[in-house]
């Protein structure tokens, strides 16, 4: 009996051990421990929890702490992460956004339910809530003034390349209208305070604005997000013809390379650092006095190194502003320097990582247009 026990643990290693099965099957998180008895797929923990909330489609154990009879670890062995794979996401639309461990529950949920559950990715051509090029429906949008949630009716248009909202139901004509190639969207639960908190981001007079929405549905909101990625890709590829697919697939929505608090000092460096929130999507760096500002009070580009930007650890000698935080960082432009605090030196490193990233990428034909960005006033 226990050597039948020690061969079937010795079986469920080797299949556990191959390749394919090194990282979650559907965060990619490494080193996953549990797995799928019905759907023969390696999982995170986090991942597992998932999989449980729907267990008419998924029995999910642990591969170090549960038992595993022969049968079962012969359909782990029939089947694994590419196997499944190439079953439930065989015809992904290239827009659709697939999440990583490091993005928010809402969005892992309704990747792993669109897979598993919804089954949307098993057929070619499948017509899919967020593939019509047309979307409407209501979303709580916070109001820029009061901060309250008031439901507000959305339009994106695939046909007219914008994103409306109006502030009744019955509205006529929209509050406001977005052109699609100004807007980004990244999923901010804890931000907004709600699960399934969605920030929209967009230019406006070359200034960049922020309205931030839900909807109590998780399932809703990301439809909303795919159907904005889906009305983008396809802007894109009239605008773009000899584009390839996965070169407009990087242009779509894109998460913030980092956000957090630090404190800033005005352009003279003489001026006492005030604690402000900062923003740094792409080469955009924005600042704002809440977190939730509609508009940011002053944002600098962020160029590369060959083109003389750079950032240091530290602080000029004989900076002369007071402040509270002790870890600084200079971002160095061919105009100016700018002069930041950190309240620790993990977000200090943090920063400085985030920086560095973006200063030793090339800069392409696009973001020199973008420059003049440098010269906006970044006041205190």
């Amino acid at each position: 009996m226990a050597g039948g026990k020690e061969k079937s643990v010795k079986a469920l290693k080797e299949v556990w051990r191959r390749a394919e099965n090194s990282l979650c099957a559907d965060c990619g998180k490494p080193d996953p421990d549990w797995a799928s008895s019905t759907l023969g797929v390696f999982i995170c923990l986090s991942c597992s929890g998932i999989h449980r909330n729907i267990p008419s489609i998924s029995k999910v154990k642990s591969l170090k702490m549960d038992h595993w009879d022969d049968a079962q670890v012969q359909f782990l062995a029939q089947h694994g992460n590419a196997v499944t794979k190439a079953t439930y996401e065989a015809h992904i639309p290239i827009y659709y956004y697939q999440p990583t461990y490091n993005d928010c529950q809402v969005l892992r949920e309704q990747w792993i339910r669109a897979k598993y559950e919804r089954k949307e990715f098993t057929e070619p051509g499948k017509q899919l809530p967020y593939s019509d090029g047309v979307k409407e429906g209501i979303l709580w949008k916070r109001g820029r003034d009061n901060g309250q949630f008031l439901p507000r009716k959305f339009l994106l248009s695939e046909r007219e390349g914008s994103l409306k909202y109006f502030t009744k139901q019955d509205a006529k004509e929209p509050k406001v209208i977005i052109k699609i190639d100004v807007i980004n969207a990244t999923f901010q639960p804890v931000k907004t305070g709600n699960p399934n908190g969605l920030q929209i981001t967009y230019l406006k007079d070359n200034k960049t604005r922020n309205i931030f929405v839900y909807h109590e549905n998780g399932k809703e909101v990301v439809d909303w997000f795919n159907a904005i990625r889906s009305v983008q890709f396809h802007y894109l590829k009239v605008a773009f013809p000899i584009a390839s697919d996965n070169e407009l697939k990087s242009r779509l929505t894109r998460n913030f390379l980092k956000e957090g608090y630090m404190e800033k000092t005005g352009p003279k460096q003489k001026e006492a650092f005030k604690k402000r929130w900062f923003t740094l999507d792409h080469r955009r760096l924005m600042y704002f006095k809440d977190p939730l500002d509609a508009f940011a009070k002053g944002e600098v580009f962020v160029g590369s190194r060959e083109n003389g930007y750079s950032v240091q650890k530290g602080l000029p000698s004989g900076t002369q502003g007071n402040f509270s935080w002790h870890y600084g960082l200079t971002i160095v432009t061919p105009d100016r320097e700018y002069l930041f605090t950190c309240e620790t030196e993990t977000d200090q490193l943090d920063w400085i990582a985030a920086f560095t990233s973006i200063i030793n990428q090339p800069m392409i034909p696009q973001e020199y247009a973008s420059k003049c960005l440098d010269a906006i006033s970044f006041p205190s």
